[in-house]
């Protein structure tokens, strides 16, 4: 029988399976000793590996992933844990001008072995400074590779790969998706990196979805499936490099492209998906697409404006039929429901 876990308990053995596996695995971060375990990801890792395998950091990111770049330079396997992706913004210099930077620079006589954990999402009351998604800035840098699971199968085998990769890899995990549950194989296992995952098959729309959206974009499925519509649901699971190939697969059947992006819209991974399945098809017949994301504004604070701030899956629903049938008006009744998601709480 198929073991079923969250995306929590799915990273947290990733993490103890590589640290059995190579003694070079090491993992520090802002509260990872903490008694919750950073939302139970890294919990008692430092009473089984030690405190030089596993140990809290001050709060001083840039020196800290300074740190980390360095030990990758020296032969070790750093998993640098930031909390909040917001505050890896103080460590941008290090990230981009060493650690992406380096393999080429010194023309590949030296490797980087970094992964970067970076939690972004929604919930709480996060608010401006806590919640922000930054992968489309970080996708648009050479050198470094950046994942976004929304599964906790993906989850544990895109960290075991990106634990083993030689480059610098951002990791980036959402809160809500932290408490997703999917089938997990107990022994290790790898994901490439820069593949897609088709979540859905459906014929009348493709719709892409980043991260947490990815759920999102099922509940819609759901409640569209309810009006007679099938769309198909396509997870990037890696937004750099963008396996493209998939989405342009799905979008030739489809000939309707929806993304939608845990993130700002403007300059983001839906511009670039949608840029180049336009210049995929130009030359054939024209191709529908839309695309959802964050409101243009600063993320707010309290609940009723979150809403309005997220996209969510009616209005990913509505979007989609508009896709499929412009002509005619589609209304979800307040009676028919998505499928209810389990929320982030609290801090840990």
């Amino acid at each position: 029988m198929e073991r079923v876990i969250t995306c929590s308990e799915a990273i947290r053995e990733a993490i103890d399976q590589e640290m059995a596996r190579d003694e070079n695995v090491i993992i520090f971060g802002q509260g990872i000793d903490d008694a919750k375990g950073t939302w139970g990801t890294t919990a008692h890792l430092q009473s089984k590996y030690g405190r030089d395998r596993v140990f809290d950091t001050p709060l001083a990111e840039e020196g800290m992933t300074g740190v980390a770049i360095g030990a990758a330079l020296a032969g070790l396997r750093p998993i640098h844990v930031h909390i909040r992706m917001d505050f890896l913004l103080l460590a941008m210099n290090q990230l981009i001008n060493i650690a992406a930077k380096a393999r080429y620079m010194y023309g590949g006589t030296v490797k980087v072995p970094l992964v970067i954990r970076a939690v972004i999402g929604r919930s709480w009351g996060q608010g401006a400074q806590h919640s922000q998604a930054l992968h489309s800035v970080l996708a648009h840098i050479p050198g470094l590779k950046v994942v976004m699971p929304a599964t906790a199968y993906d989850a544990k085998g895109c960290l075991t790969a990106a634990i083993r990769d030689d480059n610098p890899v951002v990791f980036v995990e959402h809160r809500m998706v932290h408490m997703a549950k999917s089938h997990v194989p107990q022994e290790p296992y790898t994901v490439p990196l820069g593949r897609a995952r088709v979540l859905a098959v459906g014929d009348q729309a493709t719709v892409v979805a980043t991260s947490h959206m990815a759920m999102e974009a099922m509940r819609a499925r759901s409640l569209l499936e309810q009006m007679g519509l099938s769309i198909e649901v396509i997870d990037p699971v890696t937004i750099s490099p963008l396996d493209m190939k998939t989405i342009l697969e799905s979008v030739k059947k489809t000939r309707r492209l929806l993304v939608v992006d845990n993130g700002w819209l403007n300059c983001g991974i839906s511009a670039e998906v949608l840029a180049q399945a336009a210049e995929h098809f130009q030359d054939q017949t024209p191709i529908r697409v839309g695309r959802l994301g964050f409101a243009p504004v600063t993320c707010p604070t309290t609940k009723i404006l979150e809403r309005e701030f997220y996209p969510d899956a009616r209005r990913i629903a509505a979007k989609a039929a508009e896709l499929i049938d412009p002509k005619r008006s589609f209304s979800l009744p307040a009676e028919i429901e998505a499928p209810e998601i389990r929320e982030f709480k609290g801090p840990f």
